[in-house]
């Protein structure tokens, strides 16, 4: 079984995203979206952490 994981901070989820997700779906049999905290960049969230979690959860 072949996994991917693409961890971004997805503030906010954009179309790019959704693009390279649906199309990591058919190269590999596991795509692990993995929503990181926007502490460790110089980022300033427009959303917190949990509702890009479940944001992502529901688009993904």
């Amino acid at each position: 079984m072949k996994t991917v994981v693409y961890p971004g901070t997805f503030d906010p989820i954009t179309n790019g995203h959704i693009d390279l997700v649906e199309r990591s779906a058919c190269l590999f049999d596991r795509v692990v979206v993995a929503v990181v905290s926007a502490d460790s960049t110089s980022k300033t969230p427009l959303f917190s952490v949990e509702e890009r979690t479940v944001l992502a959860g529901e688009l993904f």
